[in-house]
């Protein structure tokens, strides 16, 4: 479909397209089966100017949005998930910053993350604080020249791999959610280490692990916004952030239905090609439908949200639901479609259908996503 868009925005797409085809796809399955972060794309990424899309020019930046983020996203998931999560993730570690950042922490760390120079991360997530976040544990403990922070988090997109780390903590329990408060790490500060690599099902080349802090000493600029918007600040940045992750489920279902078309076509049985039975030609049909709609969601969500528009909760949650769950329902009839082919790890199509399936968890799991749309429209109708 065509959706308008701009010179500079084809030319975006254009350009992670082919870095996609040319230096991911022909590594995507040893970077998976290796696990092995993808540093010489990321380096590839960083001189190509794309960790910058979504950054202001003053903070050298490209000057684009999120639109801009998700089309490159989509993209490079086409071809590997692992490595388009990789890339992402600096920007859902950025949004904070960005968002509710001073003009010193905007100058300080948004050059270096827009010129690829430093991966960001964000940490909000905990052993027994997944979608429960107000069971945050790790506390902030006030001092007079900053913050001492104790206490772990984990799944962290990045961890150990990125330089820059936007952590949700504890400033005050006894007031629960509004005793959250957002700060600033670095890489290599006193009391700041990484615990365990984790091993997925999924994106497995993307590097996710735990963060510990011990007496971990966070100076008092590097608090972001005020005590207690920490889950504002988590809110707003997932607002703006949930369109990616339906970017890569779009870019995940759209690559595992170009090569199962092509499959279909070269796969003969009853003497004909797959691709000339009815029923094929109608799962081609619905899941290219589907991936389209999912498509216009996202684009839409992200113009939303470039336009300025305040409250975008529940369309940048159903972008994420709705594109995540195609993409989990493309991927597995693609994978059907191969057949025992595709079961097997000879064949592509089986590492599509491991990494749709995190689209559905992570940034709020698909049923959070189902909670906060009925809750926007309990709000917007009950007035």
């Amino acid at each position: 479909m065509d959706y308008g868009l701009t010179e500079e925005q084809i030319e975006i797409k254009n350009l992670t397209r082919k870095i996609a085809e040319e230096k991911i796809r022909p590594k995507a399955a040893e970077l998976d089966e290796k696990e092995e972060f993808p540093w010489e794309i990321i380096s590839i990424l960083a001189q190509s100017d794309l960790f910058g899309l979504y950054i202001p020019e003053e903070y050298g930046g490209f000057g684009g949005g999120c639109l801009e983020l998700c089309l490159a996203i989509e993209e490079l998931s086409q071809a590997c998930a692992g490595v388009a999560v990789s890339f992402a993730a600096s920007s859902l570690g950025a949004y904070p910053i960005l968002l509710y950042g001073t003009e010193e922490q905007k100058r300080k760390y948004l050059s270096d993350i827009a010129s690829g120079k430093k991966l960001a991360a964000f940490a909000i997530t905990e052993p027994d604080a997944g979608s429960d976040a107000s069971n945050i544990k790790t506390i902030a403990t006030k001092t007079e020249e900053g913050y001492i922070l104790n206490g772990t988090k984990h799944f962290i997109t990045s961890g150990g791999c990125a330089e820059i780390y936007t952590i949700i903590a504890m400033t005050d329990r006894t007031k629960g959610a509004r005793g959250a408060s957002c700060f600033i790490l670095e890489k290599g500060m006193s009391g700041f280490e990484f615990g365990k690599k984790e091993k997925k099902l999924g994106i497995r080349c993307s590097e996710t692990r735990e963060l510990i802090f011990k007496d971990c000493f966070v100076p008092q600029e590097n608090l972001i916004a005020k005590e207690g918007m920490g889950f504002i600040v988590a809110i707003k940045t997932f607002d703006n952030s949930r369109p990616g992750i339906g970017a890569q489920a779009v870019g995940i279902a759209q690559g595992a239905l170009g090569l199962t078309v092509k499959y279909a076509k070269e796969r003969h049985q009853f003497g004909q090609p797959i691709s000339s039975f009815q029923g094929i030609q109608w799962m081609f049909a619905d899941m290219a439908t589907k991936i389209e709609a999912a498509r216009s969601l996202v684009y839409t969500t992200a113009k939303m949200i470039d336009r300025g528009v305040k409250d975008v909760s529940m369309e940048s949650a159903q972008a994420k639901l709705f594109a995540s769950d195609v993409a989990m329902e493309v991927t597995t009839n693609c994978l059907q479609i191969f057949g025992g082919y595709g079961y097997m790890k000879e064949y592509p199509i089986e590492k599509y259908f491991r990494d749709a399936k995190i689209t559905q968890i992570y940034e709020g799991t698909n049923q959070i996503q189902r909670n906060i749309i009925g809750l926007e429209l309990i709000k917007k109708f009950g007035k």
